[in-house]
């Protein structure tokens, strides 16, 4: 059996299917159901991008991880993904009304975008503590608060200006797929710009001394240093003496001619 949808979407309309067959259609032994075409496609991209926003979410983890070597800051970068999945769905759910493999993509795209704006005014906060003797105080978060809002209001202001003329046309042919991405994300730049200015500033002056302080700490010391010297054979340690001592005799005799 075939079947359009129109009007609705289409995981919707085959979980009535499935619920009415399941309650009402009884098959003799060895008979099965089997929903394919678009929605196969569908669950199968479905499972594909769940994979791929594990492993998304966890190279982002290690990447940051490897730099400021604290969990707790980079709990405090990710923290602002959710708040960007906050105006996305509710744009998508305003607009659009479903969410699709589209959305997903676009939500994706969105957390990459809603940790650089968190990333740049944590590491702003630990620049100011470290070279321009900043303490971890709330004058410290409110400066370099507002030293950050411009650029990050910029960012988010240019990438959702490129987005509005995709958001305008809905009902034009060959936007089905960019209209979402470009509603999500529109959204979701939003809700983070706005509620990133709010909800860092507060979680990062609560639970982000410690980690700051030991970030710094640990940039204060130079790798170089904790490396011992070995110590010079004496034969090579005369040699390099008598060397030394020839070529300053020779830039003595030469400065005397």
């Amino acid at each position: 059996m075939q079947a359009n949808v129109s009007g609705r979407d289409l995981g919707a309309v085959v979980n009535e299917i499935q619920t009415k067959i399941n309650d009402g259609v009884h098959l003799p032994q060895g008979f099965f159901i089997s929903y394919e075409g678009q929605f196969q496609s569908q669950q199968e991209a479905t499972r594909l991008i769940g994979i791929l926003s594990i492993a998304t979410l966890a190279t982002m983890f290690l990447v940051l991880f490897s730099h400021f070597r604290s969990t707790m800051i980079v709990a405090q970068i990710l923290l602002n993904i959710p708040l960007a999945f906050i105006g996305g769905l509710v744009l998508t759910w305003l607009m659009v009304g479903k969410v699709s493999i589209a959305t997903l993509v676009g939500l994706i795209t969105l957390a990459g975008i809603a940790s650089r704006n968190t990333i740049m005014m944590i590491s702003h906060y630990i620049h100011l503590m470290e070279h321009e003797g900043e303490k971890f105080d709330k004058q410290m978060i409110v400066r370099g608060s507002l030293e950050r809002l411009v650029p990050v209001t910029m960012t988010a202001a240019v990438a959702g200006l490129a987005l509005i003329p995709l958001v305008l046309a809905a009902n034009e042919p060959g936007k089905e797929i960019l209209y979402p991405v470009a509603v999500v994300i529109l959204g979701g730049l939003i809700s983070s710009t706005f509620l990133d200015m709010a909800v860092t500033p507060a979680v990062f002056y609560k639970f982000g001394r410690r980690a700051a302080e030991k970030y710094i700490a640990r940039e204060e010391i130079d790798p170089l240093d904790a490396i011992a010297a070995e110590p010079m054979p004496a034969g090579e340690r005369d040699e390099l003496v008598a060397a030394n001592r020839t070529t300053e005799l020779a830039g003595s005799a030469g400065s005397r001619t």
